[in-house]
C-alpha cells in the first residue's frame, strides 16, 4: 500500500487537513507523551514472538498462494520494456532506539531515524523516470507509469514483493508504510511527530493505507501520520487482523491509489 511523498523536497504543497473520522486521536502534549511512552521501548517477550510468528507464517502462506501471480506479473513487466523486474529502494525501518540522548543511541554515527533496509517492489514506471524530472510527487495519469504500472498500481499489485521483506524480518504486513531516508528528514523537519511512527516495524498495509489515499500534499502526510500514531496506541493482533480485512475491499475497489 504504497505512499507517494517523494515529491516534498520539490515543491511546497498545502491543503486542509482531513479528519481521520473516528480513528482521530485526540492531539496534545499528552498524547505525544503517550504514543512515546508505549513505544519507548519496542515490544519483546512472547507478544513480539507471536506477533512475528503470525506475520511469517502469514507472509509464507501468501508468497505460496501467489506464486503464479508473481510469475504473470514478471512477465508482463519484462515482455514490453526493457529495465528489471523489481524495483529495489532504500527505506526507513524500526527504530529500536531509547527517546533522547544517551550512551544507548552513541552507536549510530547518522541518524536516519531508524535502521534502514532495501525495499521490494514491481517496477512500474519506466526506466530512468525521475532522471529529467526528479523526485516529485505521483499524480493520476502520470507520464512517468507504464500502462501495466498503472494497473499494478492501481490493484497495489507492485507492493506484493514486499511479502519477503516480511519474510526476513524488515516489515510486517500491517504498520506504517516506510520511506526514503531522504524524504524521511525532510519530513520530520515539517511535521515534529514524524518520527514516533517508526517507533512501529514498517508494513505492507496499515491504518492509515485503509482511510485515506495516495500523498498530494504535507497535509496528507500529517493525517497518515495520525492514523499511524493512533495504530501503535492500539496495536494487537486483533487490530492486525481487522486491518488486513479491511485492506481487501480497498484494493479490490482501487480506493485512494492511481
Amino acid at each position: 500500500m504504497g505512499t507517494a511523498t517523494s515529491g516534498v523536497r520539490r515543491r511546497h504543497l498545502s491543503g486542509s487537513y482531513a479528519s481521520p473520522g473516528r480513528y482521530r486521536p485526540a492531539w496534545s502534549r499528552a498524547y505525544t507523551r503517550a504514543v512515546i511512552r508505549a513505544g519507548r521501548a519496542v515490544p519483546r517477550g512472547a507478544w513480539e514472538w507471536a506477533h512475528r510468528s503470525s506475520n511469517l507464517t502469514l507472509a509464507l502462506m501468501a508468497v505460496l498462494a501467489l506464486l503464479p501471480i508473481f510469475v504473470l506479473v514478471a512477465v508482463l513487466i519484462k515482455l514490453p520494456s526493457r529495465g528489471p523486474v523489481f524495483y529495489l529502494q532504500e527505506r526507513v525501518g524500526l527504530d529500536r532506539r531509547l527517546p533522547g540522548p544517551g550512551p544507548h543511541n552513541h552507536r549510530r554515527t547518522r541518524d536516519l531515524g531508524g535502521r534502514p533496509f532495501t525495499i521490494y517492489k514491481f517496477r512500474t514506471m519506466h526506466v530512468d523516470a525521475e532522471r529529467l524530472s526528479g523526485a516529485v510527487w505521483a499524480q493520476p495519469q502520470d507520464p512517468r507509469v507504464t500502462p501495466l504500472g498503472r494497473v499494478l498500481r492501481q490493484y497495489r499489485l507492485d507492493e506484493l514483493p514486499q511479502l519477503f521483506n516480511v519474510l526476513r524480518g524488515e516489515m510486517n504486513i500491517v504498520g506504517p508504510r516506510p520511506e526514503r531516508p531522504a524524504i524521511f528528514a525532510e519530513l520530520r523537519g515539517h511535521i515534529a511527530e514524524y518520527p514516533l511512527r517508526q517507533r512501529a516495524k514498517p508494513g505492507i498495509t496499515g491504518l492509515a493505507q485503509i482511510n485515506h489515499h495516495y500523498d498530494r500534499s504535507l497535509d496528507d502526510v500529517r493525517t497518515k501520520v495520525r492514523y499511524d500514531l493512533e495504530y501503535i496506541r492500539r496495536r494487537s493482533l486483533r487490530e492486525d487482523l481487522r486491518i488486513m480485512l479491511k485492506t481487501i475491499p480497498v484494493v479490490l475497489l482501487r480506493r485512494g491509489g492511481w
